[in-house]
């Protein structure tokens, strides 16, 4: 591989220059930091057009049902909307598998060569069907071409502590509704990343490496949960593997330390 190209997420608190700085030091690889995916590769109206459709028909539409997408003129629009200001966008669960078609579409013929690979941070919820449950899953990465890399799936996907969830319970049955995110996240003791936490560009680092590794050698994800090319479920596995040393299983400490 002879490059990477990095995309922004700018409603986020992903700083996209530090991670290619970071990674810059790992790959050997030159590493190009570019704006937003959806604003790079969109030329015009018609390309508007057709990614807020493509995004539409990507929407997950309920936890445990396989079909996708709702492209009615009004959620057409939304995600027209969506694409002109981001910062609008939220609360969508969105097929990884479908979106990461839809992008790769979008990429230039030159823009395409094997040896190129493109990682888009995105700032919206990605998932996967799981097969083995029957259920959608929120996931922080989709490998492939463009590699997807989701800046509110670190907060989301890897589920929290075993007493956040106790205690989400326990205000429910009291009051009758489940109490907003942040006052559980004060609430609840544990290791935890939260919506715009300032270890966010730390723990996306190892997602993009994630990435990287994968189309440089075809090999998913680490089995070593304490090395950052591992995909831990939970969250207190994401600050292990993201935030603490060392970096790297003995593997792949000689590729990348």
């Amino acid at each position: 591989m002879s490059t990477v190209v990095l995309y922004r997420a700018p409603t986020t608190v992903a700083d996209a220059d530090e991670i290619a700085d970071w990674l810059r030091d790992r790959v050997g690889s030159a590493v190009e930091v570019r704006d937003r995916f959806l604003d790079v590769h969109r030329e015009g109206p018609d390309d508007t057009e057709g990614l807020a459709e493509a995004f539409a028909d990507s929407r997950v539409l309920s936890p445990y049902e396989r079909e996708t997408g709702n492209t009615m003129l009004g959620i057409v629009r939304y995600e027209e909307r969506a694409l002109d200001r981001p910062e609008r966008e939220g609360g969508v669960l969105y097929d990884g598998a479908a979106v990461q078609r839809a992008l790769n579409a979008a990429l230039p013929e030159d823009e395409s060569a094997p040896d190129r690979l493109h990682v888009a941070l995105l700032d919206r919820a990605i998932g996967t069907w799981g097969d083995h449950d029957g259920r959608w899953h929120k996931r922080v990465n989709v490998l492939g071409q463009p590699a997807l890399v989701s800046v509110p799936g670190l907060y989301e996907a890897p589920a929290k502590p075993e007493e956040y969830y106790r205690e989400q319970q326990k205000t429910a049955l009291l009051s009758g509704d489940a109490p907003p995110r942040e006052v559980l996240e004060e609430q609840v003791e544990g290791e935890f990343l939260v919506a715009d936490d300032p270890r966010t560009t730390e723990a996306l680092k190892g997602y993009v490496l994630q990435a990287v590794h994968c189309w440089r050698t075809g090999e998913g994800f680490c089995d070593e949960e304490s090395c950052r090319l591992s995909n831990p479920h939970r969250q207190p596995g994401v600050v292990d593997a993201q935030l603490r040393d060392p970096e790297f299983c003995e593997d792949h400490a000689e590729l990348y330390d």
